[in-house]
């Protein structure tokens, strides 16, 4: 999975090829990883220093229940994969505002081939909501964003990907653990080694979980003793998704959250902030179409464009969607296309469609003249994260700007006039 970073209205993707190309640029899978710029030593770039860590591995899977059958079936044909570590290593990040990742995520096409997968697989689906309380068209999201509809699955071959990137990637340690992961698959019976297949970052199948969120959430839907996630039928992934989410606290009939409008003189401080809904009504908050909020607990005042684009109140699922993605992006992709499925249509606000994205250069550079001014952003590493956008606010707020934590071309431009 790859580090997704969302400041508001901008989304920074570093890919590392986990997602297949059907994803929303490449998702992230359901399994957090370290810090990309977290680097450890790999080693040496060959295949012969390859098949002497694979030796050197074999005491530390035994040590980990993997038995000596298991061991030797998984590595009889795995080779040092050199195409692996240089995507690895050259993982390119692209930066574009939130409203194209948006229209990416609820495309023409996604829209019109999940309306058909939900035809197709509707009585699936629909069971699958009934045992799991986790809405059909969620499920059929999250199909849709990681795999287009298990169009793309991913054809590289897991454990010599993993042991790849275990011995000569950037996060071996990580990667090691993923590979036991793998190893414990392959021992239990549900796929040979052959057919654990995904991208090549170690995701797999048609929601794309790496091997340790499989191990921990993966279910058996179809009773055939097997978790079959890799298979054209997708039920056990499918299940194995809902199954994700309502492990995480998933309520059904909660949305993820409404579009809504702000009364005019509302005060921007107020944006990150969660409140009872009732609150938010008694600031003047509406939906979009003049009616109340519906109660559907505390709710967070979400504006990934700032003022000047589209106001959300997000609710506790938002958060749930999240553990399968850290991104906020991904969370409102996944929610937005799960509410159009359903027929709703499209928001309302408009987005600052002339805006720009930093790159990492810019929003470092942003982060040292924040600082530079008093408004400590906890770091400077590129990413717009808690701390940053706190700090934002406050300068907004002192400069006399509007302080909705927007980070924008403009705003660092101000910031460089001092």
């Amino acid at each position: 999975m790859r580090k997704t970073v969302t400041a508001l209205g901008l989304v920074t993707l570093l890919l590392p090829g986990c997602g297949i190309g059907g994803g929303v640029d490449l998702s992230a899978r359901p399994e957090a990883r370290p810090n990309p710029q977290q680097t450890q030593p790999g080693g040496q770039g060959n295949p012969t220093g390859f098949n002497r860590w694979v030796e050197g591995f074999r005491p530390r899977a035994a040590a980990q229940g993997i038995s000596p059958a298991t061991f030797d079936r998984a590595f009889r044909n795995a080779s040092y994969m050199p195409d692996v570590v240089r995507r690895d290593q050259n993982q390119a990040e692209f930066t574009r505002p939130i409203w194209e990742y948006l229209d990416n995520a609820v495309s023409e096409t996604r829209l019109s081939n999940g309306r058909a997968k939900l035809s197709q697989h509707g009585r699936l689906l629909q069971d699958i909501e009934s045992r799991y309380g986790v809405e059909k068209e969620v499920v059929l999201a999250i199909w849709g964003m990681e795999s287009s509809y298990g169009g793309f699955r991913g054809t590289t071959p897991i454990i010599p990907a993993l042991a790849t990137l275990a011995y000569d990637g950037r996060r071996g340690a990580f990667f090691e653990e993923q590979l036991i992961a793998a190893l414990r698959i392959v021992q239990a019976g549900d796929i040979s080694p052959e057919g654990m297949t995904g991208s090549w970052a170690g995701a797999m199948g048609h929601t794309q979980f790496m091997p340790t969120s499989y191990l921990q959430h993966a279910v058996d839907y179809t009773g055939d003793g097997r978790r079959d996630i890799w298979s054209d039928d997708p039920s056990d992934a499918l299940a194995s998704a809902a199954a994700y989410l309502a492990g995480y606290g998933w309520t059904r009939g909660q949305p993820w959250g409404v579009e809504v409008q702000l009364p005019q003189g509302f005060n921007y401080a107020q944006t990150g902030s969660t409140r009872p809904v009732s609150e938010w009504t008694g600031m003047g908050v509406r939906l979009t179409s003049g009616g109340a909020v519906p109660n559907h607990g505390a709710a967070q005042l979400f504006l990934p464009a700032g003022a000047r684009g589209p106001a959300f109140l997000t609710f506790d699922n938002f958060r749930v969607i999240k553990r399968y993605n850290s991104s906020d992006s991904y969370a409102m992709g996944i929610g937005h296309l799960a509410d159009r499925l359903r027929g709703a249509g499209s928001f309302q606000g408009t987005w600052p469609r002339g805006d720009r994205a930093l790159s990492t250069a810019e929003r470092q550079e942003l982060q040292r003249l924040l600082t530079a001014h008093g408004y400590d952003t906890g770091g400077v590493d590129g990413r717009i994260g808690p701390n940053t956008l706190s700090a934002v606010r406050a300068y907004q707020a002192a400069a006399g700007l509007t302080p909705d934590g927007y980070v924008s071309a403009d705003l660092l431009a101000r910031l460089r006039r001092g």
